[in-house]
């Protein structure tokens, strides 16, 4: 198991052991096949080729394939109702021509009787019948009954009634045909709609299965038979929203472009205070301020819990490897792609960008690229909701800080990065395999995410996140880098390149990586896996992010002091690590002092509660407490700390808060923090920047 011990003893950055679209719906699908370009083999970059949507199939009646059974049986419907009134008019064909049959016979028995002389009479009747025969064939039969049978007023009684009769029964026959037309009509147009224009409320993939409603019209026999039920089978999708379905092999750097579209709009701007995504953002001039999709595409049990603690423990079910292992292929993909889809979707983009975020770091894992023998990770699902991710964070303006998390064999041994416990990549018996693995995954994703489409949205290519140095050989790690960025720029990668600090310490990164252009490094800064900065009261926490963060900031950022240009990739606003699975499964707490590793005192354990004034006294309940229950002081107290690490962050190139959403973990939630009222509502609206005096918080208890 990993060890959650400190780092180093400065004021350090985070080595928490914790787990690892214009609007899509309105684009031009593409119709591409092959693949463009092989991995490890860097090319220049080429234009993604124009995929056209391949003609909906015609039935012989000229109605398309999601028409045919609406169309069928309107027709049918109404060859029914034409059938029916054929028949009705047949009848009363008949019963007029045996009325003229008897008629006849009558009129002659009279004519017989009168005399062969009155032929004038006899010629009169014929001219009569004559006339009657035309008036039944023009079809207006209710008239034979003038003049006979009771005479006109009760013919026309007679007529009508039946009238009546037929003009009901056409009317019936009308209403039902419209209602067999319509309602498949609306059905159609509502489930086109779907999908496009606002997004769809977050509750809504909760509530049930997603309605996959741009499926229709697209049938199974357009996938082809080697394809049906692989990843590119979109009717093997647990959620196919906003994804283009229009069957591609087609591959750029290996990796699929199914489920994108052929065009985007990079028009879209953010916020007020940045440009849009064509525009040049001014990195280190103009600050960023973003915020991390944390436990997403690659799992941390903290921030979703409820995939974790169903399980005995004594099943050792603590990251995304062993829950994998034991959910077995199928049940893995089909309880993990449910949690891609319903944890994270376009509504969580729109909510972002109504807070006031300009970009959006987004962790995924090496298995949305390549699973290796012996992996039970989930292979590639994730890959198309990282595609979809980046579409979404288009169309609200937001630029991407693309993170990779995890690569063959661990790089820090922490949950976060797939398997928790011994550190494979670089290190150990097929370190050297894992690292040129990992070379090979980002010369994949670099010729990739090359593609002009990716130039605007993708701010920040990110190389690896949290790469444990302090524990991995320091010269290698480097190299590696080296030759990341080299084949990154050779594949057509512009976008500046982030490498992680390691936890080196800022000031130890002066004379490494530079000379190297576009590049700038990422560091995790937090309080609260450090033992000694954990025990600060509530007012040297503030004055420390106010005077501690803003000293190494402005340290890092001087190339004769520093690296140079530096970021804040994590931050959280939480004064305790008290949070349920924060420092693994199973496992407790710094704070109350019950961070049991294991049997031995070098493994890391933390059996000493870490609060002031360091009493015994420590408890988690009121620090994982509900926060309407939190006290207004508590309350002022977070949100001035919160502001205090913007402000010390925003003197080098800016931040991103870990993480937006948890189920249940507030203090590492912006959304939940900013319900609740200790967060601001606006990332940009602040009522402390570290130049007013810091009250003591006399009334807030240091040990809950």
């Amino acid at each position: 198991m990993a060890s959650p011990h400190k780092e180093r003893t400065t004021a350090k950055s985070k080595s928490r052991n914790r787990p690892a679209a214009g609007d899509p719906s309105d684009e031009k699908p593409v119709r591409r096949s092959g693949d463009r370009r092989k991995p490890n083999t860097p090319k220049k970059p080429q234009s993604p080729a124009k995929r056209s949507s391949k003609p909906t199939e015609r039935s012989k009646d000229g109605y398309t394939s999601s028409q045919t059974s609406t169309n069928v049986l309107s027709l049918d419907s109404l060859a029914k109702l034409d059938a029916f009134n054929e028949k009705v008019l047949v009848s009363e064909r008949q019963r007029a021509v045996e009325r003229e049959r008897k008629e006849k016979v009558v009129t002659g028995r009279v004519l017989k009787d009168r005399g062969k002389h009155r032929r004038r009479d006899d010629e009169d009747d014929e001219k009569r019948d004559k006339r009657k025969k035309r008036r039944i064939v023009s079809g207006a039969i209710l008239e034979e009954g003038r003049g006979r049978r009771g005479g006109y007023i009760a013919s026309l009684a007679s007529e009508d009634n039946g009238r009546r009769k037929r003009i009901c029964w056409i009317s019936i026959g009308f209403i039902v045909l419209l209602l067999i037309i319509l309602i498949p009509v609306g059905v159609l147009v509502i489930g086109k709609q779907s999908g496009t224009g606002d997004p769809a409320p977050a509750g809504s993939a909760a509530s049930g299965t997603p309605n996959n409603s741009n499926l229709n019209g697209t049938s199974e026999n357009d996938i082809p038979t080697a394809a049906k039920g692989s990843y590119l089978d979109p009717f093997t999708w647990y959620d196919t929203q906003n994804f283009n379905v229009t069957y591609t092999n087609e591959t750029i750097g290996g990796l699929p472009i199914m489920g994108l579209n052929s065009a985007w709009n990079d028009s879209t701007q953010a916020n007020q205070y940045v440009p849009p995504l064509n525009q040049k953002f001014n990195y280190g001039q103009m600050p960023i301020r973003g915020v991390n999709l944390g436990g997403w595409l690659s799992l941390e049990p903290f921030i979703t819990p409820s995939l974790f603690s169903s399980y005995d423990p004594d099943l050792g079910i603590v990251d995304e490897y062993t829950l994998s292992q034991h959910l077995g292929a199928a049940g893995a993909a089909q309880t993990i792609e449910k949690h891609y889809s319903n944890f994270v979707n376009e509504q969580t983009f729109a909510d972002i960008q109504a807070a006031g975020f300009d970009h959006v770091r987004i962790p995924y894992s090496y298995w949305a690229v390549v699973t290796y023998p012996g992996d039970p990770y989930v292979p590639k699902i994730s890959w198309r909701y990282l595609l979809r991710g980046i579409e979404y964070a288009r169309k609200y303006g937001l630029r991407v800080n693309l993170d990779l998390h995890a690569v063959p064999g661990s790089q820090n041994g922490w949950n976060h990065s797939g398997r928790q416990g011994a550190i494979g990549w670089i290190n150990g018996t097929d370190g050297a395999l894992n690292a040129q693995r990992s070379v090979d995954i980002h010369n994949q994703l670099s010729t990739f995410f090359a593609q002009p489409r990716y130039n605007n949205v993708i701010g920040i290519y990110g190389l690896l996140n949290e790469p444990r140095m302090t524990m991995l050989p320091v010269q290698p790690v480097l190299d590696w880098t080296t030759t990341v960025i080299s084949n990154a720029r050779q594949n057509g990668i512009k976008q500046t390149i982030a490498f992680g600090d390691g936890f080196l310490g800022l000031p130890n990164w002066q004379g490494k990586l530079q000379g190297i252009e576009g590049l700038v490094m990422d560091a995790h800064q937090y309080v609260i896996f450090n033992v000694q900065q954990i025990a600060f009261t509530h007012q040297t926490k503030i004055n420390f992010a106010c005077s501690g963060w803003s000293a190494q900031m402005t340290q890092s950022i001087n190339v004769a002091t520093g690296y140079g240009p530096t970021l804040c990739g994590e931050w959280s606003q939480a004064d305790t690590d008290c949070t349920q699975y924060l420092n693994n499964v199973g496992v407790g707490s710094r704070w109350a002092g019950t961070m049991n590793l294991g049997p031995a005192p070098s493994d890391g354990s933390i059996l000493t509660p870490s609060c002031p004034p360091k009493s015994g006294t420590c408890e988690c309940a009121d620090a994982n407490a509900d926060p309407s229950d939190y006290s207004d002081t508590y309350k002022q107290w977070l949100m001035m700390n919160a502001e205090a690490q913007m402000t010390s962050f925003e003197i080098g190139w800016g931040w991103f808060y870990w993480t937006w959403q948890t189920e249940s973990a507030v203090q590492w939630s912006w959304k939940l923090g900013m319900q609740a009222g200790i967060l601001p509502a606006k990332v940009w609206d602040r009522a402390f920047n570290c130049t007013q005096t810091v009250p003591s918080f006399s009334g807030l208890p240091e040990n809950y």
